[in-house]
């Protein structure tokens, strides 16, 4: 039987999908937001597709800060960008 894949949905564009695909922002129980690019930390998460736009649009909504119950500060949203832009370079888009 095929392992099945976790699905998760994006803040941005609210769409499901595989939750290898998506980028995780993770609270953890101290209180601190960061990047959780294995998807093993603790604390809750909050999922966004690698894309610069679904990061945008889940800031202009603040679903981001909805998810993860807090603020967001500005030095994390600025790694996430950076992130994601990086992340897009090397995949040739």
């Amino acid at each position: 039987m095929p392992k099945k894949i976790p699905m998760r949905q994006c803040l941005g564009c609210r769409e499901m999908k595989p939750k290898p695909e998506l980028l995780r922002v993770v609270r953890s129980p101290e209180g601190e937001i960061s990047l959780d690019l294995k998807g093993k930390k603790p604390g809750r998460g909050a999922y966004i597709c690698r894309s610069a736009d679904c990061l945008r649009r889940a800031v202009k909504s603040r679903a981001l800060s909805r998810a993860l119950e807090t603020q967001i500060p500005d030095e994390v949203m600025e790694r996430l960008a950076e992130t994601l832009e990086a992340d897009n370079d090397g995949q040739g888009t």
